[in-house]
C-alpha cells in the first residue's frame, strides 16, 4: 500500500469511527393534570388577521396533543456538552407571522446563525426583540416588506420576541453557543443527535410550566439513551 493510500484509508477509518460513535437522546414530553381552558382570541381589531382564519384560534401557550403530549417545549443539554467550537449552520431559521401568529412559538437557533422573519399577511406586524444580552430592537414590517433577516452575535436563553400591533403575537427564542436541543411539536417527541458516550443532563423549558433536568448516561456502543418528561402547572402555592 502506497503512502497516500495508507493516508486516505486511514482518513476514512477516523471518519467512520467518528460517525459510529455518535448517539442520541431521545425521549416524550407529556402534561399531567387537566388541561386549562382558554379563552377564544378576538383578532377582529384587525380584519386581515380576522380573514385568515376559518376556526376559533386560541392562545399558543399550552399545546397539546394526543396522550396530553406537549408542543413547544425546549429541551437542550445544560450538562456535559463537549467542550469545542460549534459552526453555526448558514441556513437560516425560518419564523413566520402567517396569520397574524408567529410560526414556531418557540425556536432556538445558534450565534451567528441567521434568523429569517416573515410577513406574508399584508398587513403591518413588527418584529420587536426583548432581548437583554443581545441589543433590543424593534423592526417594522409593513405590508410591502415580506421578510427581514437578523443574527445574534452573543448566547442567550429565552427571550420574548413580540408583535407590538398584535399583542397577543409572540415567540421565544434561545440562543445557543451548541447545536444540541430543539423544540417539540404536538407528539412530543425530542431526539437530540451527534453526542458521543457520557453522561449528560438534558433540561426541558416551558414558558408556563417552567423546567425539569434529568441526567442520562449514553453508553459506549449504545445507538440512543432515553429520558422523557412530564410537565405540571406549578403549585399556585409556592
Amino acid at each position: 500500500m502506497t503512502k497516500t493510500k495508507f493516508m486516505l484509508f486511514t482518513l476514512f477509518f477516523l471518519a467512520v469511527s467518528v460517525t459510529a460513535q455518535a448517539a442520541s437522546i431521545k425521549g416524550k414530553v407529556v402534561y399531567d393534570g387537566e388541561a386549562p381552558k382558554f379563552r377564544e382570541l378576538k383578532l377582529d381589531a384587525d380584519p386581515i388577521c380576522l380573514s385568515k382564519h376559518t376556526e376559533a384560534v386560541f392562545p399558543q401557550t399550552l399545546v397539546l396533543g394526543d396522550g396530553q403530549t406537549i408542543a413547544n417545549v425546549f429541551v437542550h443539554i445544560t450538562k456535559g456538552v463537549p467542550k469545542q467550537a460549534y459552526t453555526a449552520p448558514t441556513e437560516a431559521v425560518v419564523v413566520t407571522q402567517a396569520g397574524c401568529m408567529y410560526d414556531p412559538h418557540v425556536f432556538g437557533a445558534m450565534v451567528g446563525q441567521p434568523v429569517q422573519f416573515l410577513n406574508p399577511d399584508g398587513t403591518l406586524h413588527n418584529v420587536h426583540a426583548l432581548s437583554k444580552i443581545n441589543p433590543e430592537f424593534n423592526l417594522a414590517m409593513p405590508k410591502f416588506r415580506t421578510e427581514t433577516t437578523k443574527t445574534f452575535d452573543k448566547p442567550e436563553f429565552m427571550f420574548q420576541i413580540k408583535c407590538d400591533v398584535h399583542p397577543w403575537m409572540a415567540t421565544y427564542a434561545s440562543i445557543m453557543d451548541h447545536p444540541f436541543f430543539m423544540t417539540t411539536k404536538e407528539d412530543g417527541n425530542f431526539e437530540i443527535a451527534d453526542l458521543p458516550d457520557g453522561t449528560y443532563e438534558v433540561t426541558a423549558w416551558h414558558e408556563k410550566l417552567g423546567t425539569m433536568s434529568q441526567s442520562v448516561t449514553i453508553e459506549a456502543g449504545q445507538d440512543f439513551a432515553e429520558v422523557n418528561f412530564t410537565l405540571s402547572r406549578p403549585d399556585k402555592k409556592n
